[in-house]
Formats: structure tokens, C-alpha cells, sequence
């Protein structure tokens, strides 16, 4: 299997652009799949000065409702025409916001679907034979210290601290893609049935916002439960936090930006 960088916060190659968002995509003997959009129409150029065809990819997994993840969404669905998008309904019916610096909205504007092209997932389980995803991830373990910022509005108008119903991760052939982990690592890994050889998205572990003390701990937790498993992050995963992830573990952890490609297989 490979996976591109598409939309990512950072890049080592000024010829791609950046942005405030994540796509990535995968692509396995049998799928083509889109984890995630991004903000923009970035993955489209990015795509192309890659030599990528993004009017083959047959799935888009669209992690949770917040617009670095989806806002892509409309523009992709304008190159492609059969594409299903893998998405919890409450992440399409949600309304978000974040009190970061101050209050703005991160709610996704969604294109119209075709129905036959929607796939809402209420449930973890599997689509087709070799993918599998995860709804509702049991919050057994902490969560990220930056969901403190992250609100939903409710029907009466008010600002209530986002729980994540509406995130999703997606398996398939030994590689875990969490979206942002907004639920935390700890809690998709325990909620994914299947051994996980590779985990790769955004962390949600801000800078700023992590104690370090809490984030070495959790590094010690992830290399003792999961010593055969590779964590590739970027996105919301701050360079702070990452380089005190990688002094605990070490080889086990690895960056990746705007036209990073990994080709794996998995033995």
C-alpha cells in the first residue's frame, strides 16, 4: 500500500502548498482511498503536481465535521462523480466552533449528495472486506487537553463542549487513520478490533496545551501496549509535543508534511 500527503500544515518542499488541514491518500491493491480533504482545493493541486489521479479514488473518508478535515469536500466532488463518502450523520448535521484565540465557527460547508454516493455510519463495522471503521470511540482513557476549546451548539442556540460523536477512524491492511484523534490515541487503538502495524494522522496534542510530564507518560503507555506499531503525525500534533513523543519513542515515531509518501508492506 502508499499513502500521500495531500493537505498538511507544514511541507519540506516549497512546491507544495500548505494549510490549516489534512488530507491523505491511500491507495492498496484494491482502493483508492481519500482520508480527509482539508480546508481547500489544495489536495487537488497538490494531487496534481504529484501525478495523482484523483478522479480514481473510490472512497472518501471524511474523519469528523470539522472544516480542515471536510471544507475539501465540494471541491473534490467537482473532479469526481462516483467516489462514496464514508461520514457519521452527526458530523454533517453538526454545527462547530472553536474558542480558540476567540469564537469562530469550524463547521463544514457539505456539498449536495447523491444518495446512492453517502454512506453514514452509525456503527463500527466493516465496508466491503478490508475496511473497517470505527464509530463512537469509547472515551476509556484522557483526552486531548485542546478539546477544551472545542464546542457544538445545541438546538437551543447554546455552546456545549463537542464530545466527538461525530469522529470516526478508519482501518484497513494494518494501518489505523485517526483523523484528528480528538477522542485520543489511547481510546482508538483500544476500539480498533484489529492489529493496528501503522497509525497515522493527526495527534491533537497542541502545543501549549499538553503537560509534558502527562505527554511522556503517554509515550511510555504507547511503546509498552503497542511495540510493533509505527505512528506517523503531523497536522494538530505540535513540534513540541512531537519531539518529546520521539525522546520516548524513539524510531517508533515519525513526521510527515505536504508530499510525504510511504509505501508499506505489511508482512
Amino acid at each position: 500500500m502508499e499513502w500521500t500527503v495531500l493537505s498538511d500544515n507544514r511541507t519540506i518542499n516549497p512546491a507544495f502548498e500548505t494549510e490549516h488541514g489534512l488530507s491523505i491518500l491511500l491507495e492498496t491493491e484494491k482502493h483508492c482511498i481519500l482520508l480527509d480533504t482539508g480546508a481547500s482545493d489544495i489536495l487537488i493541486r497538490n494531487a496534481e503536481r504529484l501525478g495523482k489521479d484523483l478522479s480514481s479514488v473510490d472512497y472518501v473518508f471524511i474523519s469528523h465535521g470539522h472544516s480542515d478535515h471536510a471544507g475539501g469536500l465540494k471541491h473534490f466532488m467537482d473532479i469526481n462523480k462516483k467516489a462514496k463518502v464514508i461520514v457519521s450523520p452527526d458530523a454533517i448535521s453538526g454545527m462547530f466552533y472553536s474558542k480558540r484565540r476567540y469564537l469562530h465557527s469550524i463547521t463544514t460547508e457539505w456539498p449536495e449528495f447523491p444518495q446512492e454516493r453517502l454512506l453514514q455510519i452509525n456503527h463500527s463495522g466493516s465496508i466491503g472486506d478490508d475496511i473497517y471503521v470505527i464509530a463512537h470511540i469509547p472515551h476509556l482513557h484522557p483526552m486531548p487537553e485542546g478539546n477544551q476549546h472545542l464546542f457544538v451548539q445545541d438546538k437551543q442556540g447554546q455552546y456545549v463542549h463537542d464530545d466527538f460523536r461525530h469522529e470516526l477512524a478508519l482501518y484497513t491492511k494494518g494501518l489505523l487513520f485517526t483523523g484528528c484523534a480528538h477522542s485520543g490515541l489511547e481510546n482508538i487503538l483500544a476500539a480498533c478490533p484489529l492489529p493496528v502495524k501503522m497509525v497515522v494522522g493527526g495527534f491533537h496534542l497542541l502545543d501549549n496545551h499538553e503537560d509534558e510530564v502527562k505527554l511522556t507518560a503517554l509515550s511510555s503507555r504507547l511503546t509498552e501496549a503497542y511495540p510493533q506499531t509505527h505512528f506517523y503525525t503531523s497536522h494538530c500534533t505540535g513540534d513540541a509535543a512531537f519531539a518529546i513523543l520521539q525522546d520516548v519513542m524513539g524510531n517508533k515515531i515519525h513526521p510527515f508534511s505536504c508530499g510525504t509518501q510511504n509505501v508499506t508492506r505489511f508482512c
